[in-house]
């Protein structure tokens, strides 16, 4: 499979669920008072996500790809929502993101065999990037949108900005029930159901917090590998998930403080 029409399926079945959802909550009633410079911002940064990150991928492997990826996001997160929203960084905040790419790393490189690439490891920065920008995008439509019609738009547009990537592709494969399965899965359960959690998390945490949440990722797949497809975790894939785990508890934590304070 190319991993490039991969991510573009799974954003164009997304997409259609997201806004299928919408439309039936009648959230897209009113299309008024949007700001469609933002909106095309969002869609854009989360069709470049799609791209970097399976890019990224192929260049480096998944190991490598996928700990930049996502250990950068939460740095990278919280300088953007310091600079445009003006959130605070707190020592907890600093501790979580600390702990939590340091587990991230030991989780990923515990496998073995690890592949360096300057092309790939850059490729896999801007898909961190892309992660944070267009969780700030996003946020700042929340504040004014629905959950439902904000996604569905963000997702759909993003979807058409991809959809050169079908273009002289070949899709035969496609027909295989198999394929459709996975597409399916890949659309609904990943993408539809897991950007319309996100937004209503969103809605009550920071950027920065929201990116350094998105470490428990990779801990949640390695535990799923555990107990449900019976694989073993050495120590150093043991220890990174308890440095993860524990940085995710420091930064809830200090939101229940910080709740209990005001």
């Amino acid at each position: 499979f190319n991993p490039m029409v991969i991510g573009t399926l799974r954003l164009l079945v997304g997409g259609v669920v997201l806004f299928a959802l919408a439309l039936c909550r009648g959230d897209l009633d009113r299309l008024s008072g949007w700001n469609w410079l933002s909106v095309f911002m969002a869609a854009l940064f989360t069709a470049a996500y799609q791209l970097f990150f399976f890019a990224a991928v192929v260049k480096t492997g998944v190991a490598v790809g996928t700990i930049v990826a996502i250990g950068s996001a939460p740095v990278i997160g919280g300088v953007l929502g310091r600079i445009f929203r003006g959130e605070s960084l707190g020592r907890k905040w600093f501790i979580a993101t600390a702990l939590g790419i340091f587990g991230c790393s030991l989780l990923g490189l515990s496998g073995g065999d690890v592949a360096i690439e300057p092309t790939g490891l850059f490729l896999a920065v801007g898909a961190g990037g892309a992660y944070a920008a267009y969780t700030l995008m996003i946020k700042g439509l929340l504040e004014k949108h629905a959950p439902n019609a904000v996604m569905a738009l963000v997702v759909c547009l993003g979807a058409v900005l991809l959809s050169p990537m079908l273009v002289n592709c070949d899709l035969d494969w496609l027909l295989q029930p198999r394929s459709i399965g996975v597409v399916l899965h890949l659309g609904i359960a990943t993408m539809a159901l897991s950007y319309w959690l996100f937004a209503r998390g969103l809605q009550t945490v920071s950027v920065s917090s929201a990116v350094t949440l998105s470490l428990a990722e990779p801990m949640t797949a390695a535990t799923l590998g555990v107990f449900v497809l019976g694989e073993q975790l050495n120590v150093q894939a043991f220890a990174g998930i308890s440095l993860i785990f524990v940085g995710l508890v420091v930064l809830v934590m200090g939101r229940s403080t910080a709740r209990q304070g005001c």
